[in-house]
């Protein structure tokens, strides 16, 4: 089994390697040294061995008019177009013990590094987050992309850290001292596809991908070949290893539309790391619960949960949304109670195909809910927050939802503290490719009724402006205070009431009670009852106490209580 990357040797020989079956020859370039000419095996791995400490440029020579990065660089020196680093992956830790939080403990922040001042600037912010009651952060992807910026999701080299963001030092120091404070950090990683900037794989290894399957992004990544696949698994094992995440959320898997390899790669990942709590989350808008039933993954971002709450507290019904306008009531409670609300029902967005799998037997858990993330801020054309979309009291009362139903919570950097700041889609792509990405992102939007003429597209901000990147950054809210009491109360009633009984509960009943008005009932581990009334409408009528202990409510918005 041949792995991607170089491998340092005894602190100053380095072994490097390099998948491309269309090339007869390749030389490995050393800065300040004699070029190399690399070994050709029949598979089409080229492989040689070199001085070369920790710190050394290198990359491969296809021709003369062409010298690539290592796609498996672990840092670059000049961007993704510049030289590979050889990395000494040695770090001091000193949150040796930690062995990670059980899964039922997770209450998420989305987090992307760039807005936040790079690994140092996460790192200055964790003292805040843990006494605020969540527990994990989890960084959007931050693997190297073109340009100084990026949202995140067009990377080319997966096992390269960012520079912009700081060093694999940095990164790992950034994790070391989350887990001192007792939070978990979670990765975002992209396996279906590579960014339009800085992927030279076509070059060399055109069977990376299946070029006859039409994706967004080109080829499909053929991740059934065993180079391919071996290339994505070792990253993940990176991550999990070298930097110790705790975990990994896989983007968009139903892009990769290979069950196969989803399922190997978790059994390479859980044989690998035993000992350690970590967990494996996906993104799939198939809605499969067979990942989940199989428990090869510990939950699915559950996008039904924000959809329909969105059309609750907004009223927008374009685009995706539409398949959550009829009877949105209804629709979360199937959500509360079952987890997915479609589940092989023909969906609108979709052409009428049907869409998702049965999901009513699976644990509460088994389920990431949010009310926004990176997608649903960031894909939008103005990059509006909740907060600026609904009334306080609406979204006060989707909160307590979020926070106190038994769905693992995840929440978007800034929520917790009430920001207006908007979150928009930005990247750093010059010339053709900064107008083909500029003119795309404002023809996309041509299919919501806000941006159905030319003149409303034109105020979409260009995604290339420094100023799209800057008026990204999270800045507390002028009710902050109000916001963080908000959570602080809700996170501190989760942990003492909800977390302890978490694990295996199951949804028993729920039923919309009124067109926005939703009453659900969980059964926990310990056999304790978990009762929700949640209303969105317009004039809430009163809410009738339940038995058991009243755990908290919001007027005629929301309450819950736990009966034992």
């Amino acid at each position: 089994m041949t792995h991607w990357g170089p491998e340092l040797r005894d602190g100053e020989d380095t072994r490097f390697r390099l998948w491309a079956p269309e090339r007869d020859s390749v030389e490995l370039e050393i800065d300040g040294a004699p070029s190399v000419a690399m070994d050709r095996d029949a598979d089409g791995w080229f492989t040689a061995a070199a001085p070369a400490p920790a710190g050394t440029r290198y990359r491969f020579r296809l021709d003369a008019d062409l010298a690539v990065p290592d796609p498996a660089s672990r840092l670059q020196s000049g961007g993704v177009h510049g030289w590979s680093v050889v990395l000494d992956p040695a770090f001091a830790w000193s949150a040796t013990e930690w062995r990670g939080r059980p899964w039922e403990e997770m209450v998420l922040l989305e987090v992307h590094a760039g807005v936040l001042d790079g690994f140092d600037g996460i790192r200055e912010r964790l003292p805040a987050i843990a006494a605020s009651g969540i527990t994990a952060i989890e960084l959007m992807p931050i693997n190297a992309f073109g340009g100084t910026r990026n949202w995140g999701y067009d990377g080319v080299l997966p096992y390269a850290v960012a520079e912009p963001y700081g060093s694999p030092a940095e990164l790992k120091t950034l994790i070391d001292t989350a887990h001192g404070l007792g939070v978990s950090v979670f990765l975002d990683v992209v396996y279906n596809h590579f960014g339009p900037d800085g992927n030279y794989l076509n070059a060399y290894a055109s069977d990376f991908f299946h070029q006859e399957v039409d994706t967004p992004w080109g080829g499909a990544v053929a991740v059934d070949a065993d180079p391919v696949h071996r290339f994505f698994v070792d990253n993940a094992l990176m991550w999990l290893r070298d930097y110790r995440f705790d975990g990994l959320r896989f983007d968009a898997v139903h892009a990769i539309a290979n069950d196969r390899f989803l399922d190997r790669m978790a059994e390479e990942i859980r044989a690998a790391l035993p000992e350690r709590h970590v967990h494996l989350v996906l993104e799939n808008e198939k809605n499969d619960a067979d990942r989940l039933r199989a428990g090869s993954y510990d939950a699915q971002w559950n996008d039904d949960f924000h959809n329909v709450l969105h059309v609750l507290l907004t009223g927008e019904t374009s685009a995706y949304y539409g398949d959550f306008a009829d009877h949105p009531a209804e629709r979360l409670a199937r959500c509360l109670k079952e987890g997915f609300i479609y589940q092989g029902e023909g969906s609108p967005n979709h052409d009428g195909k049907a869409r998702g799998k049965p999901s009513g037997n699976l644990p509460s858990t088994a389920f990431v809910a949010f009310l926004q993330n990176h997608d649903q801020v960031g894909n939008r054309a103005m990059g509006e927050r909740l907060i600026q979309l609904t009334d306080r009291d609406r979204l006060r009362a989707a909160t307590a939802l979020l926070l106190l139903c038994p769905q693992i919570p995840l929440l978007f950097m800034g929520e917790h503290e009430g920001s207006e700041s908007p979150f928009l889609f930005f990247t750093d792509f010059h010339d053709e490719l900064a107008d083909a990405v500029r003119e795309g992102r404002r023809k996309e939007f041509a299919k919501f009724e806000a941006f159905a003429d030319e003149e409303a597209r034109a105020r979409i901000p260009d995604p290339n402006a420094k100023s799209s990147f800057e008026a990204s950054v999270p800045r507390p809210g002028p009710d902050a205070g109000a916001w963080r009491a908000l959570y602080g109360e809700l996170l501190a009633l989760r942990h003492a009431h909800i977390v302890p009984r978490l694990k295996g509960t199951v949804g028993l009943t729920a039923e919309a009670i009124g067109e926005a008005r939703v009453k659900a009932r969980w059964r926990m581990a310990d056999g304790a009852r978990l009762t929700i009334v949640i209303d969105l409408g317009d004039t809430p009528a009163p809410i009738a106490e339940e038995p058991g202990m009243a755990l908290y409510r919001d007027g005629d918005r929301f309450a819950s209580w736990i009966a034992t």
